[in-house]
This record gives structure tokens, sequence and C-alpha cells, in this order.
């Protein structure tokens, strides 16, 4: 038995969407969305995520329909490899982020505070544990709090020596000594 994927002309559909009918377009999603999203969701493995980038990949489906090149390969190839490197540009491009606990942002907003928390417990709380963590560990807790409110929350050496109520000197000396701590670690 043949399955409809068999009989569709993904080339055609493909010349169709570079000639603007939306409804070209619509066929293919409707016979490869499903299969499409699952390619993305392996790949991101989060189904919001996923599907962002599913939409994106239609998006540039569309746009590029008219630089397919049958010569280089198959339309359906083509269709699922914009999907698969849409997901793969995706986690390349998001591979440095380090998603910010909400009591760190919180306590940051509310400065009324005089106690700022320890950032170094809050990257350990939301981020995978690696060569990185270790070493900052290593790290005495004043450098380590400066790094991380310097590289994760963007602070300024001023905001810093506000927020430790210290010297702006000191934060200075504590991050460029960290940093080297860090690259020697790292080594």
């Amino acid at each position: 038995m043949t399955s409809t994927t068999d009989n569709f002309d993904f080339e055609g559909a493909l010349s169709a969407c570079a000639a603007g009918e939306h409804s070209a377009l619509h066929r293919i999603y409707q016979l490869e969305g499903g299969r499409l999203l699952g390619v993305a969701l392996r790949i991101v493995r989060r189904r919001d995520i996923a599907e962002d980038v599913l939409h994106d990949a239609f998006v540039r489906i569309w746009e590029k329909a008219a630089s397919f090149d049958p010569s280089r390969g198959s339309a359906r190839g083509w269709i699922y490899s914009i999907v698969r490197h849409g997901a793969l540009n995706h986690i390349r491009d998001h591979a440095r982020e380090v998603p910010a606990d909400e009591s760190l942002t919180e306590s940051i907003d509310h400065e009324s505070s005089s106690h700022v928390p320890d950032p170094y417990h809050q990257v350990l709380l939301s981020s995978e544990a690696g060569q990185l963590y270790d070493c900052l560990g290593r790290l005495d807790a004043p450098k380590r709090s400066s790094i991380l409110l310097a590289y994760l929350e963007g602070c300024t050496h001023a905001e810093i020596a506000a927020r430790l109520a210290t010297p702006l000197g000191t934060v200075k000396a504590w991050i460029r000594r960290g940093l080297q701590a860090l690259k020697e670690c790292l080594a």
C-alpha cells in the first residue's frame, strides 16, 4: 500500500509556493506538519519551541521556495532540511543562555532588601552542573557573585559595587582575578 506522501508532488507544491499559491503551502503543512513537528521536537525537546521552529520553517519555505534546486536533492528532503536546520540553529543560538531563577530576579527588582542572594546557588539550581560550575565553585563568594552578576545579570561594575556594598575598585579586582582563575581552571 502506498502512502499519501508517495503520491504527493512536493516539487510541484514548492513551484506553486514560489508562484504565490498559499494553498500549496497549506497542503504541504497538512501532509507533513505532524512529522516535521516531530523532527523539530526531537532536536529542541520542548513542544512550544518546536512549534515556533516549525512556524519559522514554513515561513522560510514560503519565502525560499523559488530557490529550491531539484538537481541538488528531493523537494521533500529540502523541506525537512529547513526544519532540521531551523531547530539546530535554535539550539546553537540558545546554548549559552542560562535562565535566571525567578527568586533572583525578584530579589534584584526589590532592591529595598539589603540581602542579595548568592547568584552561584541560583545558577546551580537552574542549570546542569559542568566544568564551568565546578570552576565557579572554587572561587570565593565575592568573586563568584561579582562575575555572575556581571555576566548573567548584565550589571555594570558600579551596580555590582552598590549591590554588594563594596568599593568599585574592589569589585573590579574581584572580577579580573575571578576571570583569570576561571581561565586557568578551564584550561
